[in-house]
């Protein structure tokens, strides 16, 4: 696989990079049982690693990143896991920024370990930002502050999600007055790694199918920092409209990555690369 030349510097550079080519488009790589058999494969690491590495063909120059649903590689077990990391590789040799979605959340030596796993150079699970849940605090995420500083790493944390029991736990005022969603929020934008310059390194997972007035969020982007990059689920199959993504997201949109799954990957292998660059460029168009 050819390198397309976006490797040079950090994820935040990288990924500010992405933006400003309007890349917005986050390839999601979701080898459920269902999805393979709709391309027509067996329920197997080897189906799960060859469905992955597709996407990452498919989505080298023309999406911002990919993200690895990595609970579908894990139920293979060993063979899973050894398939995932045969796709980040493909994914590291072709330029290819990569999200483990991974949603790890714990604290002191747990949690560094979890990013040892999936950030640091040379892992065989090394990504460029991991999914992370920070209900113990975000201090609970210092483990990994470490290696976005020394080696340019990234981490997406959960603020906003579409599940409905999330809403009592995320809408819940603190002390402070804050809700739960918008003190993560407010905390990965005070994060300040010192290469941060349009982008920052910690973003925030937000889905596009809720109204973040409810959580009270606000998506008036702050002129002073570097962007806060959003990870946003709900588009396409999940039944929000790309169109809609300016007034959702507010002065946030810039620096949003539109995750989409099923609506690139159903249909199977025939067509994934039209189907990607369809999508990537209907995205460019709404933000």
């Amino acid at each position: 696989m050819t390198d397309h030349g976006h490797a040079a510097g950090t994820y935040s550079q990288r990924l500010a990079r992405e933006l400003a080519a309007s890349r917005h488009l986050c390839a999601g790589i979701d080898p459920s049982s269902a999805m393979l058999a709709e391309w027509g494969l067996d329920d197997s690491a080897a189906s799960a690693e060859r469905l992955g590495r597709e996407v990452v063909a498919a989505a080298a120059g023309v999406a911002a990143c990919v993200k690895p649903q990595v609970a579908f590689f894990e139920r293979f077990g060993a063979a899973g896991y050894a398939a995932l990391a045969r796709v980040l590789a493909d994914a590291r040799a072709a330029g290819v920024l990569t999200i483990a979605d991974v949603k790890r959340g714990d604290i002191g030596t747990s949690f560094a370990a979890y990013a040892d796993a999936w950030l640091t150079p040379g892992s065989p699970l090394e990504a460029d930002a991991m999914t992370v849940v920070a209900y113990q605090g975000f201090g609970s995420l210092e483990g990994a502050f470490e290696l976005i500083r020394q080696h340019g790493k990234g981490l997406f944390v959960l603020a906003a999600t579409s599940n409905p029991e999330a809403f009592a736990v995320q809408t819940a005022v603190r002390g402070d007055g804050r809700t739960v969603a918008q003190a993560v929020v407010d905390d990965a934008l005070a994060f300040h790694n010192p290469t941060d310059d349009h982008v920052n390194s910690v973003g925030v997972v937000l889905g596009a199918t809720l109204q973040l007035r409810d959580f009270a969020i606000t998506t008036d982007a702050p002129p002073a920092k570097p962007a806060l990059p959003v990870l946003a689920p709900g588009f396409g199959a999940q039944g929000a409209n790309i169109a809609d993504a300016k007034s959702i997201f507010g002065g946030l949109a810039w620096a949003m990555l539109a995750n989409e799954s099923r609506s690139i990957l159903a249909g199977g292998a025939a067509g994934l690369s039209d189907r990607i660059s369809a999508r990537a460029e209907a995205i460019a168009q709404a933000v």
